[in-house]
């Protein structure tokens, strides 16, 4: 008789390649015949408003002190008012090149050449990276447990964000997550979100079809980029409370623990 712990440990193997089918339940949504969940990083698994605030402010001053007048400019094209971050805005949602574009547009307005607004916009953003990531931004609360429980249930999991690559990687290392992240994806000068090439690459490196794979994300980049790829549906989180930013997720949700395994 082959021995039960044998079988055991060969089913562990077989569920760590292959993906599983899964009915995922949300509030009152079901999806089935799930095989992959990609998780957006920003806003999503990663609690980084603070940081991106800070990014922002520090940006401006450097930007600001090159080019007197721009700071306040800069600060609402960020979506930065006071000590609020627009969940929705620039500096929330955008890929690292377009921040740098569009901060060079401005700067390009006060009559610098467009190849000299890009170098001011890239070096501040640097400076400002250096002062303002000091403190890694803290995972939210419950995500470990969930990407944990997931993986259990034999889905692939990954990381499909507006950041860079690197930057996945990092958040993925500093937190511990690399038993559970198959896929650490992000932006790195090609297509951004909302392009769907972005989910159908994630898809095609995680070996799944995109029909059997769900986003879930806290923008309505997130949502339109998961729909025009045709994916099996989209979650939308809103920590902030405000279900306007992911208007089209197929079910809205205030924490990650509303995500069940059926």
């Amino acid at each position: 008789m082959f021995p039960l712990f044998l079988w055991r440990s060969l089913l562990l193997q077989k569920n760590k390649g292959e993906s599983q089918l899964a009915t995922i339940k949300c509030r009152n949504v079901i999806f089935t015949n799930i095989k992959a969940i990609l998780f957006d990083k920003n806003g999503t698994l990663e609690d980084s408003q603070a940081n991106e605030r800070s990014l922002a402010q520090k940006t401006a001053q450097l930007i600001d002190a090159q080019i007197p007048g721009i700071r306040e400019s800069l600060l609402m094209a960020f979506g930065v008012s006071g000590d609020i971050l627009d969940p929705a805005g620039l500096m929330a949602v955008a890929s690292r090149w377009e921040t740098e574009v569009a901060i060079a547009a401005y700067i390009a307005k006060t009559g610098q050449g467009w190849f000299e607004s890009l170098h001011i916009a890239r070096q501040a953003l640097e400076e400002a990276e250096k002062y303002a990531t000091k403190t890694p931004s803290p995972i939210f609360a419950g995500s470990s447990e969930l990407l944990k429980k997931l993986w259990q249930a034999g889905l692939k999991l990954g990381i499909l964000s507006a950041a860079t690559t690197a930057k996945v990687r990092q958040f993925v290392e500093i937190h511990q997550l690399s038993n559970y992240i198959q896929l650490e994806m992000g932006v790195d000068g090609g297509p951004s979100k909302p392009d769907p090439t972005l989910f159908l690459q994630a898809c095609e490196k995680l070996k799944v079809e995109p029909s059997a794979t769900l986003m879930v994300g806290d923008s309505v980049g997130d949502v339109q980029m998961a729909r025009n790829a045709k994916a099996a549906g989209c979650i939308g989180i809103t920590w902030v409370g405000k279900p306007n930013c992911v208007a089209g997720a197929d079910v809205v949700i205030n924490q990650l623990d509303e995500i069940e395994i059926a």
